[in-house]
């Protein structure tokens, strides 16, 4: 039945296709090197996912490492904040010696220093309106002269690490009747 449709055309035998034809010896070789490009192609395209990807994991790497010096050093900074707080409060203390008054101011000074040097930021509270994200309140008095929600006091300094709340301002606050 195939004679019937096409007469003139002869099937080519195996015997027909050598392997020292230059039309077969051609496309032997376009196929093989189509078949090397893709492998090259892919073998690229992995490299490259590769490098991103350990690119990603170097960056991963190095933050995690900085968020750790920077946990560290705010834990350090927060052990810290008592022996602050009793410096503050001897710097008030009235005493006689003038000279042992002048050394702990001085103590107090370098030491607060220090600790801003590593990151340390006092919260500004007195005179500022009360808010529940940077104070604390711990006494609320009745007032008819101060505005609602106005700090009259500071019991305990509150302090920000690097941008970040390290401890809330322990505040007396007005309120209105």
């Amino acid at each position: 039945m195939n004679e019937d449709i096409r007469p003139d055309v002869q099937e080519p035998s195996s015997d027909a296709i050598s392997l020292d034809d230059p039309l077969y010896q051609l496309t032997a070789l376009t196929e093989e090197r189509d078949r090397l490009l893709l492998e090259r192609n892919d073998l690229q395209d992995r490299l490259a996912r590769r490098a991103a990807e350990f690119d990603n994991y170097r960056k991963r790497i190095e933050r995690e490492r900085a968020d750790m010096a920077q946990y560290a050093g705010m834990n350090t900074v927060g052990d810290l904040l008592p022996v602050l707080d009793d410096f503050q409060r001897a710097v008030r203390v009235e005493t006689a010696d003038r000279e042992y008054a002048k050394g702990i101011e001085l103590i107090h000074q370098r030491f607060s220093e220090v600790l801003k040097k590593l990151g340390l930021e006092p919260i500004v509270t007195e005179g500022q309106l009360f808010d529940p994200n940077l104070h604390q309140a711990i006494d609320m008095v009745e007032s008819e002269t101060e505005p609602d929600q106005t700090i009259l006091a500071e019991y305990a300094a509150g302090y920000n690490f690097k941008g970040k709340m390290l401890r809330p301002a322990m505040v007396k606050v007005a309120v209105r009747k």
